[in-house]
């Protein structure tokens, strides 16, 4: 579809658009072709540090500026620094396909030698020829997407089982501090519970003894509407205060995070750092679920067309 063009590229002097203490002005006598072989653009350069020809394949839908940057670092390890920058001096994302990068001209600047690149135009394509290879691109992704889906829901969900592993591993400690903590507290919740039961029967025992015994009830009936009216203050004071209603259930609470939070100082136990690792724990095995369950429609699915 596209004819064999072959370009040769050599090395420009100084540019003023990079600072002079940033790039070398000397030009160098190696060229760098670029030629489109079987619809693949074929970069072909001089290794700095070997002097050697080299000559790499060029996926434009699939590679990026940064992972050409990376094979051309990986093939000669003498190379320190490598960019790609724009005909007006602005240096290209990373992220960028490589197909963005050879629609207009550039630079590569490596080890501070710059390469004034000039891409081979392609020829204009008909409307029909533009839509028939804009199908086949759709068609490609598709089909680069399915064969590869369920081999990175795999690595998705070995990841997520490495990270479920290093969190549990990370909360184990805090687990253990946290039992002890919460034992400590129950307990004194506990007594306070067996003293709370404790004070009443003595209140009713010295009520009933002051009525029978000491007084009668015509004196002691005032007594016990005071005392009634008291606990009834102390009730709303505590609404008051907590604006909570008070029964038996909420005051245990209140007074076991009371107990609890201050154990944990005691003991240097990071609640927020506790509740943080639960929450990702939390997140991550609901991702892994996700994952498992996605791997398992797959699997029904192919076999189902297997059966058909």
């Amino acid at each position: 579809m596209w004819a064999q063009q072959v370009l040769c590229v050599k090395l420009c002097g100084n540019l003023k658009f990079y600072q002079s203490n940033l790039y070398s002005t000397l030009v160098p006598s190696d060229e760098i072709t670029i030629n489109y072989k079987h619809g693949l653009p074929l970069i072909t350069l001089t290794l700095p540090s070997r002097k050697e020809r080299c000559q790499f394949v060029v996926k434009p839908m699939l590679s990026t500026v940064g992972s050409f940057l990376q094979d051309l670092q990986n093939e000669d390890k003498g190379i320190r620094t490598a960019a790609i920058f724009t005909a007006d001096g602005t240096e290209i994302a990373a992220s960028t396909l490589m197909e963005i990068l050879l629609m207009n001209d550039f630079k590569l600047v490596i080890d501070k030698i710059t390469y004034d690149v000039q891409c081979p135009k392609k020829e204009k394509l008909s409307s029909e020829q533009a839509t028939e290879m804009e199908n086949m691109k759709s068609l490609v992704y598709r089909l680069f997407t399915a064969l590869h889906l369920e081999e990175f829901q795999k690595k998705r969900e070995h990841h997520l089982l490495e990270e479920i592993d290093h969190l549990k591993g990370q909360l184990q400690p805090l687990e253990q501090t946290k039992a002890r903590i919460e034992a400590r507290s129950e307990a004194k919740i506990s007594g306070l519970l067996w003293a709370g039961l404790a004070m009443l029967s003595v209140q009713g025992g010295a009520m009933a003894w002051l009525t029978w015994w000491v007084y009668s009830w015509d004196i002691m009936e005032p007594v016990t509407y005071f005392i009634t009216f008291a606990n009834s203050m102390v009730f709303f004071a505590y609404f008051i205060v907590t604006r909570q209603d008070y029964t038996y259930s909420a005051v245990k609470s209140r007074q076991f995070l009371h107990f609890f939070h201050k154990r944990s100082k005691q003991q240097h136990f990071d609640v927020v750092q506790y509740n943080k690792l639960k929450d990702d724990l939390a997140k991550a095995t609901e991702a892994l679920r996700h994952v498992r369950r996605s791997l398992y429609l797959r699997m029904q699915v192919e076999e189902l067309d297997e059966k058909k």
